[in-house]
């Protein structure tokens, strides 16, 4: 799992977000769309509407409470709270999310066993309010590059998203590219909802090109099951035995020297950190009602 130190240097493209000037509907065989290689990322567009698509780097580390708080005093002269965290009186905002798989878990076993090019379904929520959106997403790894498609969607509508039926028409602009791509994704593998995920999360960016972010996520919490629904507050909810930090750095070209600088002075060492790989493992560990997984 541990995937070592970070590289000193990460060659990229000099695009800094990635948008599909043009699309055409999913016509080839799935499974030849999910083996794309890592060369695909050179070929995307540099325009896509309503910024549903970007390309990043992503860097995560599990570190202990009182290191965490040590980075975050390191990288506030170079970074700010995201206008998310600036709303909440403690500076953190809850995330929950819908984590799609097959029956035999197969995106969480690629996860598990490092594949290079792998991908993950998942509908994000902010809160319980029934009029806040949720969001679809199709989580695309290549090689080293996070390739990430995001579309909105209203909570009434998500049952309907799962069944594989067309949304009735929204009332607000929406990407209907990307949710036929998560269809067929779902398709190809007959992905059904398995385990939500629940943790607190305090962001921090800047305002350049390069979008850096460095995330703090604490109190994991998972649930298993196959309804439909992304709730916070029900019960049932199992908090992660490790209760660690995870500390996530992000940035979409140049590796910043501070960055650089903040990983060799608190010796962090990167490792692999999948939040629904790990809440499947530790709820089929206890023995709770979750698929079959062999750990």
């Amino acid at each position: 799992m541990v995937a070592g130190g970070l590289p000193k240097k990460v060659a990229v493209p000099k695009s800094e977000s990635v948008r599909a000037k043009s699309r055409k509907r999913d016509s080839a065989p799935a499974l030849a769309k999910l083996k794309s290689s890592a060369s695909t990322f050179g070929r995307l567009s540099k325009k896509m509407a309503d910024n549903t698509l970007f390309c990043r780097y992503e860097l995560k580390y599990r570190i202990s409470e009182s290191k965490a708080e040590a980075v975050e005093q390191f990288i506030k002269p170079y970074i700010h709270l995201d206008r998310y965290a600036k709303l909440q009186p403690d500076r953190t905002y809850p995330i929950a999310s819908l984590y799609l798989d097959s029956q035999d878990l197969k995106l969480c076993r690629e996860s598990l066993t490092g594949k290079k090019n792998r991908f993950k379904l998942r509908i994000r929520s902010y809160s319980d309010d029934p009029d806040t959106p949720c969001f679809v997403e199709i989580k695309r790894r290549l090689n080293n590059i996070i390739i990430k498609g995001r579309v909105r969607v209203t909570n009434d509508n998500v049952a309907t998203l799962l069944s594989g039926r067309s949304l009735p028409p929204q009332k607000y602009k929406t990407d209907e590219h990307t949710l036929r791509q998560f269809q067929l994704y779902m398709h190809c593998i007959n992905a059904g909802p398995v385990i939500r995920v629940r943790y607190n999360r305090k962001a921090y960016e800047d305002d350049s090109d390069n979008r850096v972010r460095v995330t703090f996520d604490r109190q994991l919490c998972y649930k298993t099951g196959s309804e439909p629904i992304i709730m916070f507050n029900d019960i049932g909810w199992q908090r992660h035995r490790h209760g660690s930090v995870i500390l996530e750095l992000k940035f979409t070209s140049r590796y910043p020297a501070w960055l650089s600088g903040m990983v060799k002075y608190f010796d962090l060492q990167r490792q692999s950190v999948s939040k629904y790989a790990s809440s499947i493992k530790e709820s089929c560990s206890r023995g709770f009602c979750a698929p079959r997984l062999s750990v």
